[in-house]
């Protein structure tokens, strides 16, 4: 990052910049959200899009908890390192920025090494934990063995994007995700159609797309024009920021662990109560709804590099400013998706599936997660806004109380009351009970942790 751009998160108006920053990276976690949903919907058509596309499409959300799993230590490496190279770029400590910036290289290869390989020897086993049935448990692991491969690869390169984005080239990040988008929309057809390898030919053009990319942003990271690069003499772990990338890092990591216990309770009470076409529903609608989801996290990633720069400089009237900002913009997103999914639900969902019954199980259960979505928003914001400030424990309280201390007690006892609609209400209930936490977290920072500085909205 060159000097000029560092100096302009501490002087340029915080809406124009937020828009800068923002716009850019909801650009990005769209296309990586679309990236998903292309390889629902060429899954879901496996067959012709019956009985069979179903069942691909049921495998395919089975594998969402290994995934996620392997998503929390890369999340951990990737946000703790971005997080603090933005702080030390706004101390100024350039040396240690890019030695952060070497440790996240180190530890996502030998994370991604280590999750590859368990991964792999317990695969079987690990997929019937986490929802299989004896007819999409093929599926499952057609797909995954190909993922797991390519862990090292998905590591770097989500770990890489978030320093390109915070290192002030939230442009080129965007440009990365973009690539794996289009790279990935060519394959697909051709691995899984024109050489018939199925959802195995899914998984394999999602890591070539995922290789591209990583290529891309190692070369945008390795420019001398760079005040902060990737050159030799940085890669050798540091205990000192190891230990505050994980540090900070553990918010997300945490989240992303409780995501995937709630998925395995998701997985298990819909093939319970639904069987796979419950399963393969939750796979249809978590793709619709993370979508916008993705919009709001683009936001709280604009957000990010400018609030742990202003934090560092101690600059909290910009913090303060860009807070709002970030939670205006990300209710607005979040009231579109309950318009669009509460009144025309059949229009997205008919791009996944032509099967009638999977059709009326993702209409329902779509509608009753979207109707607290107009206040989501404001949590995700929040949450992210500790994270950037370096406030962790706060932040990985927001994160794991959602999941842990309020959805998973629902999904334990609400299907056994509703049945299949008893698993969206405990997503419902959760989210709305998570929405109270954080405006009570957030006004206790302002009214009473005078010690920031930041005490008016």
């Amino acid at each position: 990052m060159a000097g000029s751009e560092v100096k302009k998160l501490g002087t340029e108006p915080v809406g124009r910049l937020l828009m800068q920053y923002a716009v850019p990276a909801v650009v990005a976690m769209t296309a990586s959200s679309l990236y998903n949903i292309i390889d629902r919907i060429f899954i879901g058509h496996i067959g012709s899009g019956g009985s069979e596309g179903a069942l691909a499409l049921s495998g395919l959300a089975v594998t969402f908890p290994l995934m996620n799993l392997s998503a929390a230590f890369g999340a951990m490496v990737g946000v703790g390192g971005s997080t603090l190279i933005s702080i030390k770029l706004g101390q100024r400590d350039y040396r240690t920025a890019e030695g952060v910036l070497g440790n996240v290289v180190t530890l996502n290869v030998i994370l991604g090494l280590v999750l590859a390989v368990l991964g792999i020897v317990f695969i079987d086993p690990l997929l019937y934990f986490f929802g299989a049935s004896s007819q999409s448990e093929a599926y499952a692991r057609d797909y995954m063995e190909v993922i797991l491969l390519g862990n090292v690869v998905t590591h770097l390169y989500l770990g890489l994007n978030a320093a390109l984005r915070s290192m002030g080239h939230p442009t080129f990040a965007m440009s990365a995700t973009i690539a794996t988008v289009v790279v990935n929309s060519i394959l697909d057809p051709l691995f899984i159609f024109t050489f018939g390898m199925g959802i195995r030919g899914a998984a394999i053009a999602t890591i070539l797309a995922q290789v591209f990319a990583l290529v891309f942003v190692w070369v945008m990271l390795s420019r001398k024009s760079e005040v902060v690069r990737l050159r030799s003499g940085i890669y050798a772990l540091r205990q000192r920021i190891v230990k505050n990338i994980l540090g900070i890092g553990l918010s997300p990591f945490c989240m992303q662990l409780c995501a995937c216990l709630v998925v395995i309770l998701i997985n298990k009470g819909l093939q319970r109560h639904g069987g796979d076409m419950g399963v393969a529903a939750f796979g249809i609608v978590n793709g619709i709804t993370f979508l916008f989801i993705m919009v709001v996290m683009g936001i709280t990633q604009g957000m990010q590099p400018i609030a742990g720069f202003n934090y560092g400089a101690q600059n909290f009237d910009r913090l303060n400013l860009v807070l709002r900002y970030s939670i205006l913009y990300a209710t607005v997103v979040m009231c579109v998706s309950f318009v669009i999914c509460e009144f025309f639900p059949h229009l997205p969902i008919s791009l996944f599936t032509e099967d009638e019954t999977l059709t009326t199980l993702s209409i329902s259960g779509m509608r009753i997660i979207v109707s607290i979505h107009p206040l989501v928003g404001f949590q995700i914001v929040v949450g992210n806004f500790f994270q950037s400030i370096g406030m962790a424990r706060k932040s990985i309280f927001l994160s794991v109380s959602r999941q842990l201390l309020f959805l998973v007690p629902f999904l334990l006892v609400f299907p056994g009351i509703w049945g299949t609609d008893g698993v969206w209400l405990s997503i419902a209930a959760s989210d709305l009970i998570s929405v109270l936490t954080a405006a009570g977290m957030l006004y206790y920072h302002y009214r009473f942790e005078k010690s920031t500085k930041s005490i008016t909205l």
